[in-house]
């Protein structure tokens, strides 16, 4: 579950985007998310952990900073103990938005996962810090995270992994790089294990703005894939076989592009 929201304050957006985003040429994605932080007076948190390549957060800030943004500083979290730091924790206080980039998000969950450097994220996104990750950065939002499975169209028994994610919310499921990796088996396969979540299936180069209403705004050049389970009358992922296809019935799926919105709370589409 996603932190309590105190009475009278409320959730910064969550963005989850698929992957590849334009950086420096027309990138329409992070600039929105930077005025969305205060534009010019944004201070951000960039969080390279998903990445070893310690060039990463370095130039995440020079790419905000071309962008306009005046402030923003790496966390450079490598290990566990990392998460402990004060300076970072502080940084994290007063930060308007904060930033994770690409990369393994197995490393996010191993290093960051239960420590305060989660805790504040969580924290800090329930009183209005907007939080936005890329491809790892993006798997890593929900309190499920996908962390692996094969390619392919087909759903199948044992056909994704999970892992916990930092829980910013518990209404959707998040893969990326989707139509690029081919990822809808393994994005079917997460919404048949529990058809409480919507699966939100992300292109590169594109982004879900999640207002804190639960309103989903489609940012980018490619297409969101939205599958809904909410009407689901059948999965047969408990008696298959590991690694055979499985039925799914009644499932509603949605090819959004840039401009459309979803509300994940009553699951209708707007255009």
């Amino acid at each position: 579950m996603a932190s309590h929201v105190a009475e009278g304050s409320q959730r910064g957006y969550i963005i989850p985007i698929g992957g590849a985003e334009n950086k420096r040429r027309k990138p329409l994605i992070l600039q929105k998310f930077a005025e969305l932080c205060g534009g010019k007076n944004a201070r951000l948190a960039i969080i390279p952990t998903a990445s070893k390549l310690k060039e990463t957060g370095q130039n995440y800030i020079d790419i905000f900073r071309d962008i306009g943004v005046d402030y923003c500083v790496s966390l450079p979290i490598e290990e566990r103990s990392d998460s402990e730091c004060v300076e970072y924790l502080q940084e994290l206080n007063e930060a308007s938005g904060i930033f994770v980039t690409g990369g393994n998000q197995l490393r996010l969950s191993t290093i960051m996962g239960g420590t305060p450097v989660a805790q504040a994220i969580r924290r800090r996104n329930a009183v209005g810090v907007h939080f936005a990750g890329t491809s790892a950065g993006a798997a890593i939002i929900p309190e499920h995270m996908i962390a692996g499975g094969k390619a392919g169209p087909t759903p199948r028994e044992g056909g994704v992994i999970f892992a916990p994610g930092l829980g910013l919310t518990n209404k959707i499921v998040v893969d990326q790089h989707f139509r690029q990796r081919d990822r809808l088996g393994r994005l079917l396969s997460a919404v048949a294990f529990n058809p409480f979540a919507t699966g939100i299936g992300i292109d590169e180069n594109t982004a879900a703005f999640i207002d804190p209403e639960g309103m989903l705004e489609v940012v980018g050049s490619g297409a969101i894939t939205v599958v809904d389970p909410s009407e689901l009358s059948h999965s047969s992922m408990e008696s298959e076989n590991r690694g055979k296809a499985i039925n799914l019935t009644n499932l509603r799926l949605h090819l959004l592009t840039s401009g459309a919105k979803y509300d994940i709370n009553s699951r209708q589409v707007f255009k």
